[in-house]
Protein backbone atom coordinates (compact mmCIF):
# COMPACT_ATOMS: atom_id res chain seq x y z
CA UNK A 1 0.00 0.00 0.00
CA UNK A 2 1.29 3.45 -1.00
CA UNK A 3 0.14 6.89 0.12
CA UNK A 4 0.00 9.10 3.02
CA UNK A 5 0.63 8.13 6.47
CA UNK A 6 -2.28 6.48 8.94
CA UNK A 7 -3.25 8.34 12.12
CA UNK A 8 -3.91 6.44 15.18
CA UNK A 9 -6.93 6.77 17.68
CA UNK A 10 -8.24 4.25 20.11
CA UNK A 11 -10.86 4.91 22.22
CA UNK A 12 -12.86 3.49 24.92
CA UNK A 13 -16.67 4.01 25.82
CA UNK A 14 -19.90 3.57 24.61
CA UNK A 15 -20.76 2.20 20.73
CA UNK A 16 -23.30 4.99 20.09
CA UNK A 17 -21.34 8.12 20.06
CA UNK A 18 -18.41 6.15 18.22
CA UNK A 19 -20.67 5.02 15.40
CA UNK A 20 -22.72 8.42 15.07
CA UNK A 21 -19.06 10.25 14.37
CA UNK A 22 -18.48 11.85 10.90
CA UNK A 23 -15.64 11.51 8.69
CA UNK A 24 -13.61 14.81 8.84
CA UNK A 25 -13.73 17.02 5.14
CA UNK A 26 -11.05 16.51 4.11
CA UNK A 27 -10.86 13.33 5.85
CA UNK A 28 -7.28 11.43 6.04
CA UNK A 29 -6.01 7.42 6.34
CA UNK A 30 -6.94 7.12 9.96
CA UNK A 31 -7.07 3.97 12.22
CA UNK A 32 -9.91 4.03 14.61
CA UNK A 33 -9.48 1.33 17.44
CA UNK A 34 -12.79 1.10 19.76
CA UNK A 35 -13.48 -1.02 22.51
CA UNK A 36 -16.57 -0.99 24.17
CA UNK A 37 -17.52 -1.21 27.81
CA UNK A 38 -20.71 -2.95 27.90
CA UNK A 39 -22.27 -5.62 25.74
CA UNK A 40 -23.43 -4.60 22.77
CA UNK A 41 -25.57 -5.51 19.73
CA UNK A 42 -24.99 -3.32 17.06
CA UNK A 43 -28.05 -3.54 13.89
CA UNK A 44 -27.19 -3.22 10.57
CA UNK A 45 -28.60 0.47 8.68
CA UNK A 46 -31.13 -1.83 6.61
CA UNK A 47 -32.76 -3.40 9.61
CA UNK A 48 -35.89 -2.95 11.14
CA UNK A 49 -36.01 -0.84 14.21
CA UNK A 50 -37.40 -4.00 16.09
CA UNK A 51 -35.03 -6.66 15.29
CA UNK A 52 -34.01 -6.41 18.89
CA UNK A 53 -36.45 -6.97 21.94
CA UNK A 54 -35.55 -3.62 23.71
CA UNK A 55 -37.13 -5.54 26.77
CA UNK A 56 -35.20 -8.39 26.62
CA UNK A 57 -31.90 -6.14 25.69
CA UNK A 58 -32.87 -3.61 28.89
CA UNK A 59 -32.92 -6.62 31.24
CA UNK A 60 -29.64 -7.94 30.14
CA UNK A 61 -27.98 -4.86 30.26
CA UNK A 62 -27.23 -5.05 26.81
CA UNK A 63 -26.78 -1.49 24.52
CA UNK A 64 -28.78 -1.41 21.19
CA UNK A 65 -27.25 0.58 18.64
CA UNK A 66 -27.88 1.43 15.06
CA UNK A 67 -25.18 1.48 12.72
CA UNK A 68 -25.40 3.47 9.31
CA UNK A 69 -23.66 0.77 7.12
CA UNK A 70 -25.33 -2.47 5.51
CA UNK A 71 -25.80 -6.32 7.52
CA UNK A 72 -27.14 -7.87 9.97
CA UNK A 73 -26.53 -7.77 13.91
CA UNK A 74 -23.26 -7.47 15.46
CA UNK A 75 -22.93 -8.70 19.05
CA UNK A 76 -19.93 -6.49 20.75
CA UNK A 77 -18.45 -7.57 24.12
CA UNK A 78 -15.11 -7.01 26.19
CA UNK A 79 -12.92 -9.36 24.81
CA UNK A 80 -15.24 -11.22 22.37
CA UNK A 81 -14.65 -9.18 18.90
CA UNK A 82 -11.73 -6.37 18.22
CA UNK A 83 -13.29 -3.73 16.39
CA UNK A 84 -11.09 -1.24 14.20
CA UNK A 85 -12.42 1.24 11.60
CA UNK A 86 -9.89 1.49 8.64
CA UNK A 87 -11.19 5.18 7.06
CA UNK A 88 -9.43 6.33 3.50
CA UNK A 89 -10.43 9.55 1.75
CA UNK A 90 -12.32 9.90 -1.34
CA UNK A 91 -9.42 9.45 -4.37
CA UNK A 92 -7.18 7.57 -2.21
CA UNK A 93 -5.10 4.88 -4.05
CA UNK A 94 -6.89 2.27 -2.23
CA UNK A 95 -9.91 3.95 -3.24
CA UNK A 96 -12.67 1.71 -5.71
CA UNK A 97 -15.98 3.08 -7.29
CA UNK A 98 -16.50 -0.64 -7.13
CA UNK A 99 -18.30 -1.21 -3.57
CA UNK A 100 -17.52 -4.82 -3.25
CA UNK A 101 -14.25 -4.90 -4.89
CA UNK A 102 -13.04 -1.96 -2.64
CA UNK A 103 -12.88 -4.08 0.17
CA UNK A 104 -10.66 -6.50 -0.97
CA UNK A 105 -7.50 -4.64 0.03
CA UNK A 106 -9.21 -4.61 3.89
CA UNK A 107 -9.56 -8.21 3.88
CA UNK A 108 -6.17 -8.75 2.71
CA UNK A 109 -5.06 -6.64 5.10
CA UNK A 110 -6.52 -8.37 8.37
CA UNK A 111 -5.77 -11.98 6.44
CA UNK A 112 -2.31 -10.53 7.02
CA UNK A 113 -2.62 -9.57 10.35
CA UNK A 114 -4.27 -12.96 11.50
CA UNK A 115 -1.41 -14.96 10.07
CA UNK A 116 1.04 -13.12 12.14
CA UNK A 117 -0.78 -13.77 15.27
CA UNK A 118 -1.06 -17.70 14.56
CA UNK A 119 -4.22 -17.94 12.66
CA UNK A 120 -3.94 -20.73 9.73
CA UNK A 121 -6.25 -21.57 6.71
CA UNK A 122 -7.37 -18.08 5.84
CA UNK A 123 -8.60 -17.29 3.00
CA UNK A 124 -10.62 -13.54 1.81
CA UNK A 125 -13.60 -14.25 0.13
CA UNK A 126 -13.51 -12.15 -3.05
CA UNK A 127 -16.32 -12.78 -4.90
CA UNK A 128 -20.01 -11.56 -4.15
CA UNK A 129 -22.22 -11.91 -1.27
CA UNK A 130 -22.97 -15.58 -0.25
CA UNK A 131 -26.65 -15.42 2.08
CA UNK A 132 -27.35 -17.91 4.45
CA UNK A 133 -31.08 -18.35 5.79
CA UNK A 134 -29.78 -16.06 8.98
CA UNK A 135 -27.67 -13.78 7.34
CA UNK A 136 -30.44 -10.64 6.95
CA UNK A 137 -30.12 -11.18 10.88
CA UNK A 138 -26.89 -11.92 12.55
CA UNK A 139 -23.82 -10.69 10.17
CA UNK A 140 -21.94 -13.70 10.73
CA UNK A 141 -24.13 -15.77 9.24
CA UNK A 142 -22.93 -14.78 5.40
CA UNK A 143 -20.10 -14.03 4.24
CA UNK A 144 -19.74 -10.40 1.88
CA UNK A 145 -16.78 -9.12 0.13
CA UNK A 146 -13.42 -8.79 1.46
CA UNK A 147 -14.19 -10.46 4.59
CA UNK A 148 -12.19 -13.42 6.20
CA UNK A 149 -12.68 -16.74 6.84
CA UNK A 150 -10.59 -19.31 8.75
CA UNK A 151 -10.85 -23.12 7.86
CA UNK A 152 -14.18 -21.95 6.28
CA UNK A 153 -15.41 -19.52 9.12
CA UNK A 154 -15.88 -15.90 9.37
CA UNK A 155 -13.78 -14.42 11.20
CA UNK A 156 -13.75 -11.37 10.14
CA UNK A 157 -16.63 -9.46 9.28
CA UNK A 158 -16.30 -5.68 7.43
CA UNK A 159 -19.12 -3.31 6.67
CA UNK A 160 -18.46 -0.16 4.43
CA UNK A 161 -19.85 3.56 5.10
CA UNK A 162 -19.35 5.94 2.27
CA UNK A 163 -19.94 10.04 2.44
CA UNK A 164 -18.60 12.45 0.23
CA UNK A 165 -15.15 12.84 2.25
CA UNK A 166 -14.13 9.24 1.82
CA UNK A 167 -15.20 5.85 2.98
CA UNK A 168 -15.14 4.10 6.46
CA UNK A 169 -14.65 0.25 7.04
CA UNK A 170 -16.10 -1.22 10.18
CA UNK A 171 -14.07 -4.29 11.35
CA UNK A 172 -14.97 -7.36 13.90
CA UNK A 173 -12.67 -9.47 14.01
CA UNK A 174 -13.69 -12.34 16.37
CA UNK A 175 -11.56 -13.40 19.22
CA UNK A 176 -14.70 -15.84 20.68
CA UNK A 177 -17.81 -16.69 18.78
CA UNK A 178 -20.90 -17.62 20.54
CA UNK A 179 -24.38 -16.71 19.06
CA UNK A 180 -26.20 -17.10 22.77
CA UNK A 181 -25.93 -13.95 24.27
CA UNK A 182 -26.91 -11.99 20.18
CA UNK A 183 -29.85 -15.01 19.38
CA UNK A 184 -31.18 -14.24 23.43
CA UNK A 185 -32.10 -10.71 22.86
CA UNK A 186 -33.32 -10.83 18.99
CA UNK A 187 -36.72 -10.11 18.66
CA UNK A 188 -37.66 -13.72 17.12
CA UNK A 189 -40.49 -16.37 18.29
CA UNK A 190 -39.19 -18.46 21.09
CA UNK A 191 -39.58 -21.61 18.85
CA UNK A 192 -36.62 -20.20 16.80
CA UNK A 193 -34.23 -19.27 19.76
CA UNK A 194 -32.96 -22.36 19.66
CA UNK A 195 -33.28 -23.15 16.16
CA UNK A 196 -31.10 -20.06 15.28
CA UNK A 197 -28.76 -20.98 18.21
CA UNK A 198 -27.97 -24.43 16.55
CA UNK A 199 -27.67 -23.64 12.80
CA UNK A 200 -25.22 -20.30 13.22
CA UNK A 201 -22.97 -22.15 16.20
CA UNK A 202 -20.62 -23.59 13.22
CA UNK A 203 -20.80 -20.50 10.89
CA UNK A 204 -17.98 -18.48 12.78
CA UNK A 205 -14.47 -18.69 14.03
CA UNK A 206 -12.43 -16.63 16.98
CA UNK A 207 -8.74 -15.96 16.96
CA UNK A 208 -7.87 -17.31 20.41
CA UNK A 209 -5.37 -13.93 20.73
CA UNK A 210 -4.88 -10.59 22.55
CA UNK A 211 -6.91 -7.37 21.21
CA UNK A 212 -3.95 -5.53 21.58
CA UNK A 213 -1.42 -8.32 19.87
CA UNK A 214 -3.59 -7.29 17.19
CA UNK A 215 -3.57 -3.88 16.41
CA UNK A 216 -0.05 -3.91 17.36
CA UNK A 217 -0.24 -6.28 14.32
CA UNK A 218 -2.16 -4.39 11.99
CA UNK A 219 -0.48 -1.06 13.18
CA UNK A 220 3.06 -3.25 12.11
CA UNK A 221 2.13 -3.99 8.24
CA UNK A 222 0.82 0.02 7.70
CA UNK A 223 3.80 0.88 9.25
CA UNK A 224 5.59 -1.16 6.74
CA UNK A 225 4.31 0.88 3.93
CA UNK A 226 3.39 4.60 5.77
CA UNK A 227 4.59 5.90 8.70
CA UNK A 228 1.85 5.43 11.42
CA UNK A 229 1.40 9.23 13.42
CA UNK A 230 0.28 9.18 17.23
Amino acid sequence: MNGDAWSFEHQVGDARGFHERELSDPTTRSVWWFEVERPTVVTGSAQPIGTVDADRAEAAGVEVVRRRSGGGAVWLAPGDATWVDLVIPAGDPLWDRDVGRSMHWVGALWSRVLADVGVGDLEVHRAGLVKGPWSDLVCFAGVGPGEVLAAGRKIVGISQRRQRAGARFQCAVLHRWDPSPLVSVLAIPDHDRARLRSEVADVAVGAAVDGEDLVASLVGHLEASARIKR
